[in-house]
């Protein structure tokens, strides 16, 4: 029987269906969207959430009408089972009630070289600080290894005032690999932007049996 990531890897099963992806950790899952989350993502994205203070500050925001629209074309995919292969994103639950908390996301730093940058976002300040991000970041990781056999490293950027970030990369063991000093600017002051890394071996090494089996140890 084909894995999660086997299935996604391999693009759909034999029926010809997306595989629906979810992998759990102790507090939280991260998983595909569904519809009854469209709610709470709409809320969550608004402009002025306290997690904005810190997931890239220094960019724009989407207005509720672009974020309404995001949202719909989310619950289409849903809906019509055409999700992206491999996902784009994926939500952070609640492991007990399903509750969305937050989003892993990945994009290109560079396609022609198969290299790209990890994100995370959990949304209310409630849950920060408490293992939940260390364990979807950790999951997304494996699953972006394993779902993309072509890539070599994984990176993640981040900002000198956001050390909670810091502290989850570090602790997930990634190599701080960059410091492009007073690159960014926040509420008028200039900080630093971070960049970190983690190379496929060191991934393979560190977590032979996949980062979900270390979590249960």
């Amino acid at each position: 029987m084909l894995t999660d990531y086997e299935r996604d890897s391999a693009g759909k099963t034999l029926l010809g269906w997306v595989a629906m992806l979810n992998f759990k950790g102790k507090q939280i899952v991260i998983r595909d969207w569904e519809l009854k989350d469209a709610e709470d993502y709409i809320f969550w994205r608004q402009p002025g959430r306290a997690w904005q203070k810190f997931d890239g500050p220094y960019y724009s925001r989407m207005s509720k009408d672009k974020i309404i629209k995001l949202v719909d074309t989310l619950c289409t995919k849903v809906k019509t089972n055409t999700l992206e292969i491999p996902r784009n994103d994926l939500a952070v639950a609640d492991l007990v009630t399903d509750k969305l908390l937050g989003r892993v996301s990945w994009y290109w730093e560079s396609k022609e070289t198969n290299w790209l940058c990890a994100g995370i976002a959990i949304f209310s300040p409630e849950y920060w600080g408490n293992g939940r991000g260390f364990e979807a970041l950790g999951l997304w990781t494996d699953y972006l290894f394993k779902a993309m056999p072509q890539i070599e490293r994984v990176d993640l950027r981040t900002w000198s005032g956001n050390f909670g970030m810091m502290r989850l990369a570090e602790k997930l063991r990634y190599t701080k690999e960059a410091c492009f000093r007073k690159a960014r600017i926040v509420d008028g002051q200039y900080y630093d932007s971070i960049g970190y890394g983690v190379l496929r071996e060191e991934w393979n090494q560190w977590h032979p049996k996949g980062f979900q089996k270390d979590i249960f140890k």
